[in-house]
């Protein structure tokens, strides 16, 4: 069955997102939008996942539970993971590696945990934004060994992504997949270095208004978040 996906969005807990993306609110508009599969991929944290997927759940959704990592060299990776369990625990590896800026709310906003039921839970006082200490070579297997998958975000972007740090797609990283932004030139794609990986299209929004209508499909056999993580790793 085809169904649509968006495995890059925010919520209220990310820096720079907007507060009216509470963990129901962003379910609720994925739905509206058309979507069958989603991912939350806050910024080095998984903290809202387990409320998003239960909200997304309720809507009939497929959620993913996930995270956009940011390496030491400041190049932002998504990581998705078939349960909010399995993302926590990748977290918790992840965390201790953390730097240890602190957030500032008039800057970037609040960072906010919130339930299924958009009651706030708390604040997030790291700055989430902050690279971690983990470099890009490690995060594949990192995320492999929590049953997860991962691929560089936007790499067309001049700014936190693999290509504006590195320049070059090196093959020797076991990439297989990597994500386009919505503004990415048609011919970008067609880079030398690019041949033969897979591209992925996600919204990144930031805020309600930013998630895309349904637009781009994977194919799976049941709907469910192992079958959109199999789809992932096999590249069907």
């Amino acid at each position: 069955m085809k169904l649509y996906y968006d495995l890059h969005l925010h919520s209220c807990l990310s820096p720079c997102g907007s507060e009216d993306m509470t963990p129901a609110n962003l379910a609720a508009m994925c739905a509206l939008a058309g979507l069958n599969v989603v991912a939350l991929t806050d910024h080095n944290t998984c903290g809202n996942c387990a409320p998003f997927c239960r909200a997304a759940q309720e809507r009939g959704l497929v959620a993913l539970a996930g995270m956009e990592l940011c390496t030491c060299e400041e190049i932002h990776v998504i990581c998705v993971f078939p349960t909010p369990a399995q993302a926590e625990r990748f977290e918790a590896q992840i965390s201790p590696r953390f730097g240890l800026g602190q957030n500032d709310p008039d800057i970037f906003g609040h960072q906010l945990y919130m339930d299924e039921g958009d009651l706030i839970l708390g604040e997030d006082p790291r700055m989430l934004a902050a690279p971690t200490q983990i470099p890009l070579a490690q995060v594949p297997a990192l995320v492999a060994a929590h049953g997860g998958f991962s691929w560089p975000a936007h790499i067309d972007r001049p700014a936190f992504s693999l290509l504006g740090v590195l320049g070059v797609w090196d093959p020797e990283l076991d990439f297989p997949a990597a994500e386009l932004s919505h503004s990415c030139p048609p011919e970008f794609s067609q880079r030398q270095d690019l041949a033969g990986l897979r591209f992925l299209h996600n919204s990144d929004a930031h805020y309600l208004d930013q998630i895309w209508s349904a637009q781009y499909t994977m194919d799976l056999p049941e709907p469910t978040p192992q079958a959109a993580l199999r789809w992932l790793k096999s590249g069907a």
